[in-house]
């Protein structure tokens, strides 16, 4: 099928590559043409695994092009697929300014039927508010479908998630657009749910909403077990091998972050407020995300008694391993707080140092490996579980450092071992 996509940040890119890779034609727009020329040239805008690989391959084999405007992707597509940003307002409501324009773009060009599909998360009812925008601007007699196609990628993992789902998740008002999207959809191997447009755009903020409950459930059951002298790791072991609960996102740690749960977690807030229900169960879910980034910082005060002066070796920056992306990253939040405190900060991550200098700038010294950066340094920090980290050479570490004391915010090592090899270790919800 011809597809076309508004949009190359993480959601856009990743789908317009993963319809090519089966064997659909894609065209990929976008309003920053430097970006365009960039990925016309091989170059990613963001690292993820296996990217560069998959969009160049496609690029050769002709079924992936990028460049033109909104209305060259809507002559292109039978499905025109709409992943422009929802960046989060200050009251927690998602700004939509993106989604409109590019509805109004797609109404001018409109000629003949269109499958138009939210791939961006959008709050419940956009659906609505897209058809009108294209019904008022568009030619008189024009006929098209609005669709809701919410994706589930984990950054990281995108093209896996992507490529081979969990499920499918489709919400239409048509039999017509519900039979191009089955179509579209006939090649990858996952469940379809078809639902109404409403259900599909409340599925994403629903199930964002819950993983982040997860973690943060895991981050309270941290702080009783401290208190209680338990290990958080062995409780939620046990509770995870329970089918009815899973492991999954029941890790403990300094919070989560990145570009989804934060904002996702307060649009559904906000969503359901409007609609005249106080989600407050969400509100706990915030707060308690706060509270685990403000016990760590509490554990490094304790143990270096004055921050001011001391140099900490933070390793990660990126909100999660496997990613550039230092979007509402905990630990450039962790970062720039010692910072403010007078402490010399010394950072490495394995792919987001360019990212995370956008962010902090100067204020911190930028290293090339774990071991430089903690040369010297009075603590090490692990603020993202980059599987380097876990398999760092540890007499080598504390040979780097300027005192052996390690805090663990991703409980990436053994306490036992990391006490046998002579560290003052601490971590998150473990003696």
């Amino acid at each position: 099928m011809r597809v076309s996509v508004i949009g190359t940040g993480h959601v856009g890119l990743i789908t317009g590559v993963s319809f090519a890779e089966r064997g659909n034609e894609v065209w990929c727009v976008d309003v920053d043409r430097r970006r365009i020329e960039a990925l016309k040239k091989g170059t990613m805008p963001f690292h993820e695994p296996g990217l560069r690989e998959m969009v160049r391959r496609n690029a050769r084999a002709g079924r992936l092009r990028f460049g033109g405007s909104n209305s060259d992707a809507v002559a292109f597509g039978e499905v025109v697929f709409i992943c422009v940003p929802t960046p989060p307002r200050a009251d927690g409501h998602a700004d939509m300014t993106f989604v409109e324009n590019v509805s109004r773009d797609i109404a001018a060009a409109l000629t003949d039927y269109r499958v138009i599909v939210d791939k961006s998360t959008v709050p419940v009812l956009t659906g609505e508010r897209v058809k009108l925008v294209i019904t008022r601007y568009a030619r008189k007699n024009v006929v098209f479908d609005v669709a809701s196609n919410p994706e589930f990628l984990r950054e990281g993992s995108a093209l896996e998630d992507t490529l081979n789902p969990d499920r499918i998740v489709f919400g239409v008002e048509s039999p017509r657009a519900e039979k191009i999207l089955r179509e579209l959809y006939g090649n990858f191997k996952a469940p379809i749910v078809v639902t109404d447009i409403k259900s599909a755009e409340l599925i994403k903020h629903a199930s964002n909403s819950f993983l982040a409950l997860k973690i943060s459930y895991a981050n309270a059951l941290a702080a009783v077990c401290e208190l209680a002298g338990a290990d958080v790791t062995e409780v939620v072991r046990g509770m995870g091998l329970d089918k009815r609960i899973g492991s999954a996102f029941l890790d403990a740690g300094v919070g989560y972050g990145g570009s989804c749960f934060p904002k996702d977690v307060a649009a559904f807030e906000a969503i359901s407020r409007d609609l005249g229900y106080d989600f407050r169960l969400l509100s706990e879910v915030r707060g308690i995300n706060v509270e685990a980034r403000e016990r760590f910082l509490k554990k490094i005060q304790e143990e270096l008694w004055i921050v001011k002066g001391k140099t900490l070796a933070a390793l990660g920056l990126s909100f999660k391993p496997n990613t550039d992306d230092c979007r509402e990253s905990v630990a450039i939040d962790i970062v720039k707080r010692l910072t403010e405190m007078g402490a010399r900060v010394r950072a490495y991550d394995p792919e987001a140092l360019g990212t995370a200098r956008e962010l902090l700038g100067k204020s911190v010294t930028y290293c090339r490996s774990a071991y430089e950066a903690a040369r010297g340094a009075d603590a090490a920090l692990v603020l993202t579980e980059w599987k380097e980290f876990a398999e760092l050479d540890l007499a080598r570490l504390k040979k780097a450092l300027g005192q052996p004391v390690v805090l663990d915010g991703r409980n990436l090592f053994d306490p036992r071992a990391m006490k046998a090899s002579g560290f003052l270790y601490r971590s998150i919800g473990r003696p």
